[in-house]
């Protein structure tokens, strides 16, 4: 054989093993440091990323030992990257005042990227209903886009109810369950706060949702009028009122105006009554604790005058 043929062979096969070597190198994952700056929320994230307690224990971490976790994200057509995973690492190293971040950069579709970022959101142990509804019906979208069928013999609804199982079983929830959080979504935003803050409950509101948005309002401005919360009865009794037509902001005030039981030796305060006695900085609890102090005063005071 000439040397030279030789000579080819032989560089023909370090350059197979080469491109071989880089190309499994591509296929690694391999952890970047990108700046801040170029990292950006994940479209209509529906978790929050709140200044709480758990953050400055967040940030305070990030000061003492940086981010340990990388972030995960996926590059944008128009440039930098979209976070998939990592919102709240992002968020307390912006306030710790990090110029970079370890991240995992993946390149992936819309659907797994939801299916990502709802997966590794839902893992933490404090999620409010808002959250948990929009990421599941976030979600269940995907499922659906990834099973959809092409032919037109498909039946859609078998399709959702089969992803509202797969999405229940993940999360030791029901079907059922998991289309009352859906419903959440429907509420206007100052109900669905108000389901945050605990003060309607899970059930009510879900029935509450079945109200258009013009209903919803009224139900609103009847429910603060009359400083109460709907019971699951009240809620479903206005949900079959509008159904039947005969539904309005009168009628909701009579509804929510009612006495219930439980509410028969209630006292109810308003909000703003109280904090005119109150400096501005004062907590629900500092006024509270105060209120308590001050009855106690007066009760012993009482107490002196009777023994006289």
């Amino acid at each position: 054989m000439p040397k030279n043929s030789l000579n080819v062979s032989l560089k023909g096969a370090d350059d197979i093993f080469s491109t071989e070597e880089s190309r499994q190198e591509q296929q690694r994952e391999q952890v970047q440091q990108i700046p801040i700056g170029e990292l950006f929320p994940f479209k209509n994230h529906p978790f929050k990323v709140l200044d709480d307690e758990s953050m400055q224990r967040t940030v305070e971490s990030v000061e003492q030992y940086g981010v340990l976790s990388p972030l995960i994200a996926r590059p944008r057509p128009e440039g930098g990257y979209e976070i998939i995973s990592g919102h709240r690492r992002q968020h307390a190293a912006q306030l710790a005042g990090l110029d970079n971040l370890p991240v995992i950069v993946r390149n992936m579709d819309d659907d797994a990227a939801v299916l990502l970022m709802v997966d590794s959101n839902l893992q933490r142990e404090n999620i409010l209903p808002s959250e948990r509804a929009f990421a599941y019906k976030m979600k269940l979208e995907a499922l659906k886009n990834q099973g959809a069928r092409s032919d037109l013999t498909s039946t859609q609804v078998v399709s959702k109810l089969r992803s509202n199982e797969q999405l229940g079983a993940e999360n030791n929830q029901s079907r059922e369950t998991v289309r009352r959080f859906i419903r959440l979504t429907s509420l206007i935003p100052e109900l669905l706060d108000m389901v945050d803050e605990k003060k309607i409950a899970f059930n009510p509101a879900v029935e509450l949702s079945y109200l258009d948005e013009s209903q919803q309002r009224d139900f609103l401005e009847a429910m603060n009028d009359t400083q109460n919360a709907p019971s699951i009865s009240q809620a479903q009794r206005l949900k079959k009122l509008a159904q039947e037509g005969h539904f309005s902001y009168d009628v909701a005030f009579a509804v929510m105006g009612e006495e219930k039981k439980d509410e028969l030796d209630k006292v109810v305060i308003k909000n703003d009554t109280l904090r005119k006695y109150f400096p501005r900085s004062y907590t629900p609890k500092q006024m509270e604790d105060t209120i308590i102090k001050l009855l106690e005063q007066w009760q012993r005071k009482q107490q002196r005058q009777n023994e006289r």
